[in-house]
């Protein structure tokens, strides 16, 4: 399932029922961005008259230090991944970067849709009740899909606590 700025990507498995949400816009904008940027700069220092060439060699290590900074800290995709009978492994994924966190089953109460509204936009969210912690957690901590996309995601989590609830009533 894909729109204009997100691609949802389900592989369900019998053991890990992983949903992965991705930027289809890709860094390299940015990256245009910040060389025009630079070549702004560099053409402004090197046109100016009282500068040489070799005080406008600064900019060059600098502006490379600030792309990649900025690559770096853009998120590429989220993904929930479902392991039945043990938890939920929520995974965000800044370049080479990724930052995971584990869920046990047992402590999340419920899965929850949230419509945000802000004075400047409105959007869906998808978090979590969990036991022990004070507010809700954010499935998707970055990135703001679409409710089409949440929708199915939901669906998987609300399944796999009620199929660990049984287990638990009948075991």
């Amino acid at each position: 399932m894909e729109d204009a700025k997100f691609a949802y990507v389900h592989h369900p498995s019998e053991s890990v029922d992983v949903h992965h949400i991705s930027l289809k816009t890709r860094p390299s904008l940015l990256l245009r961005v910040a060389a025009l940027f630079l070549l702004a700069i560099s053409l402004h220092l090197l046109l100016a008259k009282d500068l040489s060439v070799a005080s406008c060699l600064w900019s060059f290590p600098l502006a490379a230090v600030l792309i990649k900074i900025l690559l770096s800290r853009s998120v590429q995709k989220e993904s929930v991944l479902i392991i039945p009978d043990f938890g939920i492994q929520l995974e965000t994924y800044y370049g080479r970067k990724v930052v995971r966190r584990f869920v046990p089953i047992g402590k999340i109460l419920q899965p929850i849709l949230n419509e945000c509204v802000t004075p400047m936009t409105c959007y869906w969210s998808l978090s979590m009740i969990v036991r022990g912690e004070e507010g809700l957690l954010l499935v998707f901590k970055e990135l703001q899909p679409p409710v089409k996309m949440l929708v199915p995601i939901w669906k998987a989590l609300r399944a796999a606590i009620n199929n660990a609830e049984n287990h638990l009533i009948s075991g």
